[in-house]
């Protein structure tokens, strides 16, 4: 794997070492799941905000839902209860 020198404050990297030590990683992976799981935050947030919006249309949203109540009804197609 290649990597690249990134520059953060001298406390980031503090903190980023205290994480590493205590977790028994490199500093690198501390970093790298960080990053990842602030980048799942923000679609999350994304997802979030598009469905609010999704709300905020009646027509749309009703449209979803008769969508959802349709799929829901072919969840069990040939399985017995």
């Amino acid at each position: 794997m290649s990597t690249t020198t990134i520059r953060v404050s001298q406390q980031t990297h503090a903190v980023l070492r205290e994480m590493a030590d205590q977790s028994g990683t490199s500093i690198l992976q501390v970093l790298e799941k960080a990053v990842a799981a602030y980048s799942r935050q923000q679609q999350l947030e994304a997802l979030n905000a598009a469905y609010a919006a999704l709300r905020e249309a009646p027509d749309a949203w009703e449209q979803l839902k008769e969508e959802r109540a349709a799929w829901d009804t072919t969840l069990l197609d040939g399985l017995e209860e």
